[in-house]
């Protein structure tokens, strides 16, 4: 890759929780880096003022009614427009893009990051779905350091491994426990989705925090990790840490254990994603120890949380089924944010589709895009079973 002076950047999915604070991050370092390409999916008023404000060269809308709406005068002089589905994979292609940090969420991110791979970009990526549903495809076309994860937890895994040997006994990936830590069931049933959205330490969307207090996020960064860093589903073990300042911890096979501490502030592993293997001053207030409460340890209950249980399963078994299990997952999230079932009936209809999915080995990205469009009729299916 030729070496330019900034580090030419394109933030697909910038209007959201990760992009606003990767754009923090360019405007903080704008020495270091310049923003070339943003992309949203429909929020095209923040999109149109982000591309004035970086003076992006493109800008890319996948609701192509809401691209619509957008007219040449509120984009920046000679900035072009790709609209559509495929907007984010083409943006990802561009060879004037160096490093593509990928912020878009869920399925939707995972044919840009491929084709971003596919084209020898570094990728920074927080759509952990590109590896949990696409891992037999993408990990197999990655160069070394091309692929760093922006996710906090693994992040800290990533660095605790830079300049280490592959003897590594297990993964500790830590969990705030989300805003139900130590409930039972029965005071589950009657959360709302305003309960489960006040997450006890990051500032994160809306999606990502239920999946929070449901503990299927963490599932998801299992089966992540997994193939992120070549361990089995059940090396990765999830250590409850309520304070989240241990980002996670690597466990080597002489007993020896690495960790990552810090501020809970996303702009650190964002940064990082970009930096690597560089460190650029720290985008936030460095952690004051001496006034740090004492850390705290406990276990996660997959029992009460069946999410997580459910995710471990689906890595367990491979091909499809952690496909089918993330787009039942992202229908069942929706449907309870909009209020159409219950907390614990997300665990009931991401485990139900599982049950009736029919298993196959990955082979396509097209396989993929079938694979998740029945597992979301399917889940449609179930959802209505549960409101009967």
């Amino acid at each position: 890759m030729i070496q330019h002076k900034r580090l030419r950047v394109a933030v697909l999915g910038c209007t959201g929780s990760i992009g606003r604070q990767t754009l923090d991050v360019c405007k903080q370092h704008a020495d270091k880096v310049e923003v070339v390409a943003l992309s949203a999916h429909s929020s095209v008023e923040e999109l149109c003022r982000d591309a004035r404000e970086f003076g992006v060269r493109w800008v890319g809308i996948a609701d192509e009614e809401r691209a619509k709406d957008v007219s040449c005068d509120e984009l920046p002089q000679g900035c072009e427009l790709l609209v559509g589905a495929k907007a984010c994979a083409e943006l990802g292609c561009m060879p004037e893009v160096d490093c593509v940090v990928l912020a878009v969420v869920g399925f939707a991110g995972i044919e840009a990051a491929l084709a971003a791979v596919r084209a020898g970009k570094r990728v920074a990526y927080a759509n952990k779905e590109s590896i949990v549903v696409a891992g037999d495809l993408l990990m197999p076309m990655l160069q070394e350091g091309q692929l760093v994860p922006v996710d906090s937890e693994h992040s800290a895994i990533f660095q605790s491994l830079v300049g280490e040997p592959a003897a590594v006994r297990c993964l500790w990936l830590t969990c705030s426990g989300g805003p139900f830590y130590g409930w039972d069931r029965e005071r589950l049933r009657g959360v709302t989705a305003a309960d489960a959205l006040a997450h006890p330490t990051w500032n994160m969307g809306a999606k990502i925090t239920i999946d929070s207090a449901t503990l299927m996020n963490k599932g998801l960064e299992v089966l992540e990790a997994h193939h992120l860093f070549g361990v089995g589903v059940d090396d990765v073990r999830v250590l409850v840490h309520r304070q989240s300042r241990i980002h996670s911890m690597v466990e080597f096979v002489d007993g020896s254990v690495k960790a990552q501490l810090g501020p809970s502030d996303m702009r650190i592993p964002i940064q990082y994603g970009m930096s690597y293997p560089e460190r650029w001053e720290a985008p936030c207030e460095p952690q004051n120890w001496h006034m740090e409460p004492p850390l705290s340890f406990g276990e996660a209950d997959e029992e009460t949380f069946g999410c997580l249980r459910l995710a471990r399963e689906a890595g367990r078994a491979g091909g499809t089924l952690p496909c089918v299990m993330n787009a039942a997952n992202e229908v069942a999230n929706a449907a309870f944010r909009e209020g159409a079932c219950g907390f614990l009936d997300i665990e009931r209809i991401v485990g139900t589709v599982m049950e009736r999915a029919a298993v196959e080995r990955v082979s396509t990205i097209e396989q993929l895009w079938e694979c998740d469009r029945r597992a979301r009729e399917a889940a449609h299916v179930v959802l209505r079973e549960v409101g009967a």
